[in-house]
C-alpha cells in the first residue's frame, strides 16, 4: 500500500495519503487501501486515536483523481453503483458506511478540495496549517458532493455558511474556516503534524470506552427528537457505569494519579 502510509505511535495511528505528485488525490486503488487501513484501525483494540494527513506541504487531499476516478465513478451502471458505492464505503474510507466510534483527527496541510474536504469533514476534529484551503468545487464541474459534504457541512458550520461554500464552489482560507468553526485550530505548517499527534496522544490517555460511547450517541442523536436523544444519552451513561473504565477513572481521581484505562 505504497500510496497510503500508516505509522503507529503507541495507541495513535498516523495515516498519510502519499501521492504528493497529484496533490494527494485518490484513485480507486488508493481509496480502497485507505478503506482497509481505517477498517484495521477500527478492529484493533490497541488503536485508540487516528490522525489523517497528506504528504508534503501543499495538499491534504485534492479529492478524487479526475483522470481516473470521477467520470468512471459517476457513470457506473446503477445496480453496481448502488452496491459498490451507495451501500459501500464512501470516498476516503470514512465518509459513508464505515462508522468508527474512535476519535479521528485531520491535519490539513494545504488543499482539502471536494472529496478531500469531505474526508476532513468526516473526521471529528480538524487542525490546519495557515496555507490550508477548503472547497467543494463540484458545482463548477456539473455535479455536487456525494460523500457527506451536503450532510456534514451544515451540521458543522450552519446552513448559511454551508450554502455559500456549496453553491459558489469558491475556496475558503484557514482564517475564514476558523471563524465559522470549520477547523478547531490553526497551527504553523512546520508544527502541524507533530502538534496534532500530541493532541491525539492526549486523547489516547482518556477513556477509550467513554470516547466510543459518546461518539456513538452524538452520531446517532442527529435528527432524533430531543426526548429520544436524551434517553439515548442516559442509557449510554448507564452502560459506562458497568465498565472497568469508570472504576479505574474514579479510583485514579481519589488516589490523585493518572488513570490507566483499558477500554472495558
Amino acid at each position: 500500500m505504497s500510496d497510503i502510509r500508516c505509522d503507529r505511535h503507541g495507541k495513535v495511528w498516523l495515516i498519510t495519503i502519499d501521492r504528493p505528485s497529484v496533490m494527494n488525490s485518490l484513485d480507486f486503488a488508493a481509496n480502497d487501501d485507505l478503506v482497509e487501513v481505517f477498517r484495521d484501525f477500527d478492529r484493533d483494540d490497541g488503536a485508540h486515536v487516528a490522525v489523517v494527513t497528506g504528504a508534503g506541504d501543499k495538499s491534504f487531499c485534492a479529492g478524487a483523481d479526475l483522470k481516473s476516478y470521477t467520470v468512471n465513478f459517476a457513470r457506473t451502471p446503477a445496480p453496481e453503483f448502488r452496491t459498490r458505492y451507495t451501500n459501500g464505503p464512501g470516498f476516503g474510507g470514512i465518509t459513508r458506511s464505515v462508522e468508527i466510534d474512535k476519535p479521528i483527527l485531520a491535519a490539513v496541510n494545504g488543499f482539502a478540495i471536494s472529496g478531500g474536504f469531505e474526508l476532513a469533514l468526516a473526521c471529528d476534529l480538524r487542525f490546519c496549517a495557515p496555507n490550508a484551503e477548503f472547497a467543494l468545487q463540484d458545482a463548477k464541474w456539473g455535479f455536487h458532493a456525494c460523500d457527506g459534504g451536503l450532510i456534514r457541512l451544515p451540521q458543522i458550520v450552519g446552513l448559511g455558511h454551508a450554502m455559500e461554500i456549496i453553491l459558489s464552489g469558491e475556496r475558503v482560507n484557514a482564517e475564514h474556516a476558523f471563524r465559522i468553526g470549520l477547523v478547531n485550530r490553526i497551527v504553523p505548517a512546520e508544527e502541524l503534524v507533530a502538534s496534532t499527534l500530541d493532541y491525539a496522544q492526549m486523547l489516547a490517555k482518556r477513556s477509550p470506552l467513554s470516547h466510543r460511547f459518546a461518539k456513538e450517541v452524538m452520531r446517532r442523536a442527529v435528527g432524533m427528537p430531543m426526548s429520544e436523544a436524551l434517553r439515548l444519552e442516559s442509557r449510554s451513561f448507564f452502560d459506562l457505569g458497568q465498565s472497568q473504565d469508570i472504576v479505574e477513572g474514579t479510583t485514579a481521581f481519589r488516589e490523585k494519579r493518572e488513570a490507566d484505562f483499558q477500554g472495558r
